[in-house]
């Protein structure tokens, strides 16, 4: 679904002096600035992970991918409807959640032509019932409608391995296991274990070892303890 969210990102970062859906190839291009190619992906990198590996022979590629920080959700008794409710979602998007992305893409970032941009917004979110008005609302019986910037809270820029460091919000030792990663990225473990991924695969941490049964790892240049 193209939400008012995409079309406002695409906007903010075309500017007032770049084009926006512009042909470039067999590929069409969210914005374009200058010479540098812009591809806002509100749903997964795994989608334009071979279009972005593509382009980038050529060109300088920015990719942009939003993560929902915070979330007002606005109910509508139907589709297009009246507003019957609004409340604040209690679910909320931190950097660290990047890395959820970054797995299916540790083939086309790190590279000299390709850069990050994961900006963290606030949004409005529009949903209706999905089976009717007449429905009573529950919690999973719902279709999103749309999704409407409010504001960006902060912009985080990925241009190199290091900058993957920038995600990881607490001290870390080295060498660190996932646990000791989920504490830093104040985050669950399933998130630290995907960040070790990420972290690995795109060169800045390696694996130096064990602790029991946990796998260690330290930052790329860094000796082991």
């Amino acid at each position: 679904m193209a939400t008012s969210l995409h079309q406002q990102l695409k906007a903010l970062y075309a500017g007032d002096l770049g084009e926006q859906e512009v042909r470039v190839g067999r590929y069409r291009i969210d914005a374009v600035r200058d010479d540098l190619l812009i591809e806002v992906q509100h749903g997964g990198l795994a989608a334009i992970r071979d279009k972005v590996r593509a382009l980038r022979r050529r060109h300088d590629v920015l990719v942009v991918k939003p993560i929902v920080a915070r979330r007002r959700l606005i109910k509508l008794d139907c589709q297009g409807g009246t507003e019957v409710g609004r409340r604040w979602s209690p679910k909320r998007g931190i950097a660290a959640h990047l890395f959820d992305e970054l797995v299916h893409f540790t083939r086309a970032f790190p590279h000299k032509r390709v850069r990050i941009e994961a900006p963290l917004v606030e949004v409005e979110e529009l949903r209706y019932p999905g089976h009717g008005k007449r429905r009573r609302w529950r919690e999973n019986d719902f279709i999103v409608e749309d999704q409407r910037l409010v504001r960006v809270v902060e912009t985080i820029e990925l241009a190199t391995r290091d900058d993957l460091w920038r995600l990881v919000g607490g001290p870390l030792t080295d060498p660190f296991d996932t646990a000791e990663l989920a504490a830093a990225l104040d985050a669950p473990r399933w998130v630290a274990q995907r960040a070790a991924y990420c972290l690995r695969e795109m060169g800045a941490a390696r694996e130096v070892g064990k602790r029991g049964n946990a796998r260690l790892y330290a930052r790329v240049g860094h000796a082991a303890a």
